[in-house]
């Protein structure tokens, strides 16, 4: 697997080298249409040194992308490390990499959207203590401000306080108006979001400002995987104190009647049955609203926890024109750069090729 990685990485580069065509071009399904891109987990890439070139290339496929697919922002559901405070990796499955290596890793290959497109992450439990949630510090903070990137200027709303009562992108919203769609908010939350983020979110979302707006939620831990997948319940780690998918529902989504999308991570299964790591659901909010609930995780495709970090895949979120279709394309830039391997580069699979209406 790791000798078909590095082959198809060597194609990209000698294809953009050469100006060569690209074995693969995704296109929209309207050209009146825009898009988020969404990134699934990504620790896996980043704990191995061996895998981090293919976060790189999804990054940089992105930016190749802005245009071609109409892109307002990269969304990420977090654990952008597997260790966030870590010198000695403890077990060979968590990587090879210390976490400054890792940190500085992930920072760079974000920064090949930097001044380009702004990218919306929300934290995950890797992302803070030593190896996983044990305490609420985090170096995320230090890597991801609001100053690296000017395409935050054009979108970033508000932000709220992190467990150090310090306000940082860990909680922030970002706006955006489109033609056919009008006024969209993405509020990004911490991981396991205290009483006080739900509480500001869903006061954000009823404000003069934005209660006419469409708003999508973005975290990390929220549900599993399937159709009508079940929520989680609190993660058992030190840091406390921590809100689970039924805690979130209870609290935030179902309350809040301008909510109609939610989108997370975290779950996995290494199995290598794509349909166990991915999940959705459709429950409607007190006003009696859809509220779409969409979970995305493939670190552990491509050989398990310690394969090459999730195969390349990414989804591509398409607003239809009709302003309340969204269509999703699960696509994998990975496979997509080989001439023998772009017959994969498109999971057709009902539970990756899909379509869902927000009204």
């Amino acid at each position: 697997m790791k000798k078909l990685v590095l082959l198809l990485l060597l194609l990209f580069v000698v294809q953009l080298s050469n100006g060569q065509q690209k074995a693969h071009i995704l296109s929209l399904k309207d050209s009146s249409s825009f898009s988020f891109v969404l990134l699934p987990d990504v620790q896996n890439y980043v704990k191995y040194d061996y895998n981090q070139p293919v976060l790189e290339l999804l990054t940089a496929w992105i930016a190749d992308n802005v245009n071609n697919l109409n892109i307002k922002a990269a969304l990420c559901t977090g654990d952008l490390v597997d260790q966030n405070e870590c010198l000695v990796p403890p077990f060979p499955r968590f990587g090879n990499q210390t976490s400054t290596q890792q940190w500085e890793f992930v920072s760079r290959a974000f920064n090949r959207l930097d001044n380009i497109l702004p990218y919306i992450i929300s934290t995950g439990n890797h992302d803070y203590g030593y190896t996983r949630a044990e305490t609420p510090e985090s170096h995320f903070p230090e890597h991801f401000t609001v100053e690296r990137n000017n395409q935050f200027s054009n979108c970033l709303v508000a932000v709220y306080n992190n467990r150090l009562g310090v306000p940082t992108l860990e909680n922030a919203a970002y706006a955006f108006t489109e033609k056919h769609w009008g006024k969209i908010l993405v509020i990004a939350l911490e991981y396991g979001a205290r009483d006080q983020v739900l509480q500001w979110a869903k006061e954000l979302c009823g404000s003069e400002n934005f209660r006419d707006h469409k708003v999508i939620v973005l975290l990390h831990s929220y549900m599993g995987s399937g159709y009508n997948a079940p929520l989680l319940g609190k993660d058992h780690y030190k840091m406390t104190p921590l809100n689970g998918g039924k805690d979130v529902w209870e609290k935030l989504l179902s309350q809040t009647n301008n909510i109609r999308l939610l989108i997370c991570g975290h779950y996995a299964e290494a199995n290598e049955n794509f349909a166990d790591n991915v999940g959705f659901r459709t429950d409607k909010n007190k006003a009696g609203n859809d509220v779409i609930q969409m979970m995305f995780n493939t670190q552990a495709l491509g050989g398990g926890l310690s394969g090459n970090g999730g195969d390349g895949w990414l989804r591509v979120l398409e607003f239809m024109p009709d302003g309340k279709t969204v269509h999703v394309i699960t696509y994998s830039p990975l496979f997509a750069f080989s001439p023998r391997t772009k017959h994969l580069a498109v999971d057709t699979a009902p539970y990756n090729s899909f379509s869902f209406i927000i009204e």
